[in-house]
């Protein structure tokens, strides 16, 4: 082996402060520093954002799927359940996911029981044209027929 010395850092120039390394990450970032990838944005416990511009995870989809449900209730619910899991997961309150769930629920099961009654009572009306007329294939006024056991 050599008797040299080690190498040493290079003397700063007159004028130049001396090299400091970097300082280790603090475990909390500064005020206004982006969040850690990955790491869930701070919320109040009212459930609004922390920071003033901060979009609210499944806020538009929600209202969204608010707007369907008055008029294609299962995708209403689709879309009403996927914005309420993603603003479940954020740590937010999404009222109108919510209330798209409940309002698509509630109308679905509306228009089955509408939709039994009318099915119904259209087969009682044909069973009790049969019962008048008795057996046989029949012709209605609107052109139609019945055929009759």
């Amino acid at each position: 082996m050599s008797d040299q010395n080690p190498p040493q850092p290079p003397t700063p120039s007159a004028g130049q402060p001396p090299y400091q390394p970097p300082a280790a990450p603090s475990a909390s970032p500064a005020y206004g520093a982006a969040p850690a990838y990955g790491a869930a944005p701070a919320y109040d416990p009212s459930g609004a954002p922390a920071g003033p511009g901060e979009p609210v995870p499944g806020k538009t989809l929600g209202i969204v799927a608010f707007v369907l449900s008055f008029f294609a209730q299962l995708f209403g619910l689709i879309l009403g359940i996927v914005a309420y899991v993603q603003s479940k997961k954020a740590g937010v309150k999404n009222t109108w996911a919510l209330a798209a769930i409940i309002i698509s629920s509630v109308l679905m099961v509306l228009s089955i029981v509408i939709a039994i009654v009318v099915f119904t009572s259209v087969l009682g009306a044909a069973d009790a044209a049969c019962d008048d007329l008795g057996p046989g294939v029949w012709q209605l006024v609107d052109g139609s027929t019945i055929t009759c056991d």
